[in-house]
């Protein structure tokens, strides 16, 4: 039964029920009296891959009066069991259904409107194109895509099937993040030429092509194996891959690049104006991480890629910094407020961050802006172009560091100029039937 069968059918019932003269003594929540949303206003929300960080997403939407959460989908039986759990115990109820098979779940539950995807890195992109085309919106967590060819597939289905998505980079729904972007845009700055933007301190660039040694299978029922690999290459089992092990694997990961760039750099392009395009020129650094890589704009405006062990360009995780004539803006996690080159910049900090979310409409809240347009219909602010373009400047500096030289990239083609052994990155082989 379609939702909006589902709304008239109850309205047909009340009206029919009042025509015969049956006696009704019907609750006030049903028609969202009593501080509650009614049904009919209600997101009803299900998840695919909740793991460690997907619960933390879930405990900052089961909070939101308008969200239901009604079903979980995992091809690993201990994991799904620990959310079914956890929404029971906030509604007091048992009725969280779980699923491991994902499209089975989502061919079985029209009834629901949002989908948060909280895979591992390997899975974003795929679960996200097979939730819209299901007709779902969609919140995923970053790294959203694993090539330039994935970031590009959830573009075209967002906009075919008319979907909301909205990527994990909350960064761009934070106060102190939005006043950085603010004081850049209204020329604080001056004309900025340096943006940094934090890559994980742990991992390299250069991922592991090999794998972790075979063990006993599971049962199906426990984990399937099949399903937990997705589009990825069949790897024999290990346990460690199901709890996090999988980091570092050039099958399943970012990279150290993608795994805080993919917060750092949507941050720092949305910043500059870059929110629609990717890095043209990629700089190859002799190290690891790719630690001081300079990526260029078509602007003109550098990017550098910036570990910072020492901890002298900010103190916490997921730093970015802008720098301009004018002076220069920084902020990280944990920061009460940003860093800036004059005290005197603080001033109208609040001012500068209500004022954007007058502008744009957009809450310091990055759950209640996704909740929001998929009401208003509008497009999120990590909608998936920001999504696409920032992990497109993701993936180009990881080939760069794969390949070892500088590289060209042409944001309109989507390709590298003049350099076909780059392109063949840009894709990856997806197993069947996991395939875009």
């Amino acid at each position: 039964m379609s939702k909006n069968t589902s709304k008239l059918t109850r309205r047909a019932f009340l009206k029919s029920a009042a025509v015969v003269g049956l006696p009704m003594i019907v609750p006030a929540t049903v028609f969202g009296r009593g501080g509650r949303v009614a049904p009919s206003e209600r997101i009803i929300l299900g998840g695919v891959g909740i793991g460690s960080r997907g619960t933390h997403d879930l405990n900052w939407m089961l909070p939101e009066s308008d969200v239901q959460f009604v079903a979980t989908c995992d091809p690993q039986k201990s994991r799904a069991e620990k959310v079914k759990a956890l929404v029971d115990k906030r509604y007091g109820n048992t009725d969280c259904k779980i699923y491991h098979n994902t499209p089975e779940f989502l061919a079985e539950r029209t009834d629901i409107d949002a989908l948060l995807v909280t895979t591992g890195d390997r899975w974003h992109a795929m679960a996200s194109i097979m939730a819209m085309r299901a007709g779902k919106d969609v919140y995923s967590e970053k790294p959203s895509s694993m090539t330039v060819a994935e970031g590009r597939a959830v573009v075209e289905t967002a906009k075919r099937y008319r979907r909301i998505y909205q990527t994990g980079t909350q960064r761009l729904s934070e106060g102190n993040f939005t006043f950085c972007n603010e004081m850049l845009r209204l020329g604080r700055l001056g004309k900025v030429h340096t943006v940094r933007a934090h890559i994980a301190p742990w991992d390299a660039a250069e991922m592991r092509h090999d794998w972790l040694p075979a063990q006993p299978l599971p049962s199906k029922e426990e984990v399937d194996w099949d399903a937990w690999l997705g589009p990825c290459p069949w790897r024999p089992y290990n346990a460690s891959y199901c709890s996090g092990g999988w980091r570092g694997f050039y099958d399943f990961h970012t990279s150290c690049i993608g795994e805080w760039g993919a917060h750092t750099f949507a941050s720092c392009q949305v910043a500059i104006g870059a929110d629609k395009t990717a890095a043209v020129h990629y700089s190859y650094v002799p190290n690891e991480s790719g630690d001081g890589m300079v990526v260029r704009f078509a602007n003109g405006i550098n990017m550098v890629l910036e570990r910072d062990m020492d901890k002298k360009i900010w103190k916490g995780s997921c730093g970015v910094r802008y720098e301009g004539p004018e002076g220069w803006v920084a902020a990280a996690d944990g920061y009460s407020i940003p860093d800036v080159s004059n005290p005197a910049m603080l001033g109208d900090f609040r001012k500068l961050v209500y004022d954007y979310s007058a502008r744009t409409q957009r809450p310091m809240s990055h759950v209640r802006n996704f909740l929001d347009c998929v009401k208003s219909r509008h497009q999120t602010v990590a909608n998936p172009e920001v999504m696409h373009y920032s992990m497109t400047t993701v993936h180009a500096a990881n080939i760069c560091m794969w390949l070892k030289r500088d590289l060209q990239y042409d944001p309109i083609k989507e390709q590298f100029v003049n350099d076909e052994q780059a392109n063949r990155f840009l894709s990856r082989a997806m197993r069947e039937p996991w395939i875009i």
